[in-house]
């Protein structure tokens, strides 16, 4: 639209320019000004000349008075039969400012009545092409792919034409079938190891993996490889390796936008639970017996699956079954990071609080919270086992029930 309305308005500045100009300069001088000083001169030179004629006696009176009231009568006819003055030089003016006013304004007014602004937005064009004209493009680009089976870039404009309409097993297809184009190039194998990812639940394990691998190898700082090499990195519960494969996405992103945000607080988050994670595995070595912790899984039921938000809080935290009910030890991760390996211990206990060691048997309990803090608040999912044993590490949490 942006270039439809600068050609418009270079041909209106064009017309405008060739418009304009007469009106603008000086009006010539009027031609009957000139006929006038010429009739005048020649009048004089006449009567010069019957003077003259009359002063050598070649001319009498009566003949004098005939010829000078001759001479003035076809002077008086004369000037008479002029026309009207031209426009002056203040009208032409007046006249082109006008015109520069309304010929702009008559034009986009015209547009607007009879024209249809809506046909320059790319979106309202791009709507108007059916789902059978996109399926009637990609089967032609089907049957010449058929016949030129060697065109790699034939092959990856499928697999991102399929992508985008969310057909994921051909697209991840036709990626397989553009050879070397995808091999060679850090984003196209990133964008393959994305559309195996979806064929596969959202797992980038396996084949995606390695794809991510080679990008990054190719180019360590491409940034959907970054962005997916640390999704692939949590969902092993590598956290660490999590934080500093998005630290370096990060990097590349502009300060301050949402982009940046959103990356911000999962290297946060990543780093958090890394280092509760290695707290507890410290304070195990240091405990030997391991009767200062209990450790285990958290999965979600399936039945409650559709309630919960992959970004949505979760908190595992353990408990006195008696008395005060502030957590002895509690840990943060999220809904993405189910099914979760877990371990709480006394490291974790707050500074001056009682610790898991305290106690012969104590509560554990896994909350999803939306409010992302550990206060229970109605519509929580949560599972809990009562009776656990300091030392127990072989617990199965199950989230399984909705808090009232």
């Amino acid at each position: 639209m942006t270039a439809f309305i600068i050609v418009a308005a270079l041909l209106l500045a064009a017309a405008l320019a060739i418009l304009l100009p007469p009106l603008w300069r000086s009006a010539p001088p009027a031609a009957g000004a000139d006929r006038r000083e010429a009739q005048l001169a020649i009048f004089r030179d006449q009567l010069a000349e019957l003077e003259r004629e009359r002063n050598e006696g070649t001319l009498g009176a009566a003949e004098e008075a005939q010829a000078r009231s001759e001479l003035q009568r076809r002077l008086l006819d004369e000037v008479e039969a002029q026309p009207a003055a031209p426009l002056t030089r203040g009208g032409g003016r007046r006249t082109a400012l006008l015109l520069l006013l309304v010929i702009p304004l008559a034009a986009a007014a015209g547009y607007a009545l009879l024209g249809n602004p809506r046909a320059l937005d790319p979106l309202q064009r791009q709507a108007r092409i059916a789902p059978e004209q996109i399926d009637a493009m990609i089967g032609g680009l089907v049957e010449k792919l058929k016949k030129n089976p060697e065109d790699g870039k034939g092959w990856v404009m499928l697999a991102r034409s399929y992508k985008v309409l969310e057909r994921y097993p051909e697209a991840a297809d036709a990626y397989a079938r553009a050879g070397s184009v995808v091999d060679q190039d850090a984003g196209l194998l990133a964008d393959y190891a994305e559309v195996l990812s979806q064929v596969h639940g959202g797992s980038l394990q396996g084949k995606a993996g390695e794809l991510i691998t080679r990008a990054l190898q190719i180019d360590p700082n491409e940034p959907q490889a970054l962005l997916l090499a640390g999704a692939a990195a949590r969902e092993r519960q590598d956290f660490a390796a999590a934080a500093d494969h998005w630290s370096r996405l990060l990097s590349q992103l502009e300060p301050g936008s949402d982009e940046a945000k959103t990356v911000a607080a999962a290297i946060g988050e990543a780093r958090e639970i890394a280092a509760a994670r290695t707290a507890g595995g410290k304070a195990a070595a240091k405990t030997g017996s391991g009767k200062g912790q209990v450790a285990g899984e958290v999965t979600l039921s399936g039945k409650l699956a559709g309630r919960a938000q992959p970004d949505d809080v979760v908190f595992v935290f353990a408990r006195a079954e008696e008395g005060s009910r502030m957590p002895l030890a509690a840990m943060r991760a999220t809904v993405a990071d189910l099914p979760l390996d877990f371990r709480l211990d006394d490291s974790m206990a707050l500074a001056g609080g009682r610790k898991i060691s305290d106690f012969t048997s104590v509560s554990v309990e896994a909350r999803i919270t939306r409010a992302g803090n550990a206060s229970t608040s109605s519509g929580d999912l949560f599972g809990r086992i009562s009776g656990v044993k300091p030392g127990n590490r072989q617990l199965r949490l199950v989230i399984d029930q909705v808090q009232p």
